[in-house]
């Protein structure tokens, strides 16, 4: 994984997105913070991009390298999804 400023990113997003679809996973940092990271489509982060955006989780840029250890578990298609489950579960905790 690379780390590149907001600064460069910002002079030739296209190149840093070429590198992204080689499959290299690029920190964009502001002031030495990581702000983002864009990740190759179809790898680790992508099961969690969704509830990112969504604001549900929230990823630490440490455990990006770790998502891959993260376990999977075979779902039947015609299975309830159980993410959600979990997520409805979670919600009616907290009311």
């Amino acid at each position: 994984m690379s780390a590149i400023s907001v600064r460069e990113f910002s002079h030739n997003p296209s190149a840093v997105f070429a590198r992204v679809e080689k499959g290299e996973t690029v920190e964009v940092t502001r002031h030495g913070n990581v702000i983002a990271i864009l990740v190759p489509s179809g790898g680790p982060m992508e099961r969690y991009a969704h509830l990112v955006a969504q604001g549900k989780i929230k990823l630490k840029s440490t455990t990006v390298a770790d998502l891959a250890d993260f376990p999977r578990y075979d779902v039947p298609d015609d299975a309830p999804d159980p993410l959600e489950s979990l997520l409805a579960e979670r919600e009616e905790c907290d009311r």
